[in-house]
């Protein structure tokens, strides 16, 4: 009984803090300070919520199987092979199955539709963008006819670094030097990638406010990450400068692009200018904090595979 309240409480446990620590994490000072060690406890905190979820319920399922979880894991699935199927499950450990299965499904199902979605987007701003706009070797860029201050990237294996006519127009050559740099900072480091997660979750549970923190603060750490690549390259203020210079300018782009000035602007403008050094302790505690939080459901989910080998 003891080894079966362990493997639950260890699974409950992410799904508890999940939303308190999404509620910390969001409005921590030092996240600005560390946008990389702050994005890898975001991934840590939402994916050792959904696998203690499903574990929580695989946990409560085939408790009537066997003495410890690993064994009443084998034990279904030995019953399944052999044609006796749920034989031993009562009907609340029928329904902790059914859960189990129905998040996983629920979950991938949305991660699907988002990504079928967003790229399905990219390739018709792909598109568009080879239609309207002039590629200037100059700059390694689309350039849009537009009077429009824009200044954005559709990221991709075939990625596409966009500005306007109007963006050139603006701003000086080491500012549009830094927005190069930042936009190209989203497209190597796959940023759509990182986001994607977030998005898929949003979509899945709209009412959970937590997933919607998350995927603001995403958004706008990955931002401040490529802030951090055009500040190396060109210093602090001429990627400010043009910040602020677009910032009344800017529209949304859809699901499949990063905008210059799409998030935080006051905020990112701030950290830029700040002169506040990097905390000693906040990447070892954050990625600590991200090892510890995803050990506990990964070794239950991955003990039934273990002891199957010895």
């Amino acid at each position: 009984m003891i080894a079966w309240l362990v493997a639950a409480g260890v699974s409950l446990l992410p799904v508890v803090l999940g939303d308190r620590m999404a509620r910390v994490l969001a409005g921590a000072a030092w996240t600005h300070r560390c946008p990389r060690a702050a994005l890898a406890l975001w991934q840590a905190i939402g994916l050792a919520a959904g696998l203690g979820a499903v574990g929580l319920g695989l946990v409560a399922a085939v408790a009537p199987l066997a003495a410890v979880f690993p064994h009443g894991m084998h034990t279904l699935g030995r019953q399944i092979v052999s044609g006796h199927g749920l034989d031993g499950l009562g009907p609340a450990h029928l329904a902790a199955l059914a859960w189990s299965a129905g998040l996983l499904s629920w979950l991938l199902a949305h991660t699907i539709r988002v990504t079928t979605k967003t790229f399905r987007e990219r390739r018709r701003q792909r598109l568009l963008v080879d239609v309207v706009a002039e590629h200037s070797t100059v700059y390694d860029a689309y350039v849009l006819p537009s009077d429009r201050h824009v200044a954005y990237c559709v990221p991709g294996r075939h990625r596409r670094i966009v500005l306007s006519q109007g963006t050139l127009d603006l701003l000086r050559p080491c500012e549009l030097q830094a927005v190069l740099q930042h936009e190209r900072a989203h497209a190597r480091g796959r940023h759509d990638l990182a986001l994607l997660p977030f998005l898929a979750l949003t979509h899945a549970f709209p009412w959970l406010a937590a997933a919607r923190t998350a995927r603001h603060a995403v958004a706008m750490l990955l931002e401040m990450i490529a802030d951090d690549h055009a500040r190396q390259a060109h210093g602090e203020l001429p990627l400010a400068r043009a910040l602020v210079r677009m910032a009344d300018s800017q529209g949304g782009q859809g699901l499949a692009t990063f905008a210059l000035s799409d998030a935080g602007v006051v905020e990112r403008v701030h950290r830029l200018l700040s002169k506040s050094d990097q905390p000693a302790w906040a990447p070892t505690a954050a990625y600590s904090a991200a090892i510890l939080l995803l050990s506990g459901p990964l070794t239950v989910l991955s003990a039934p595979i273990i002891c199957s080998t010895f």
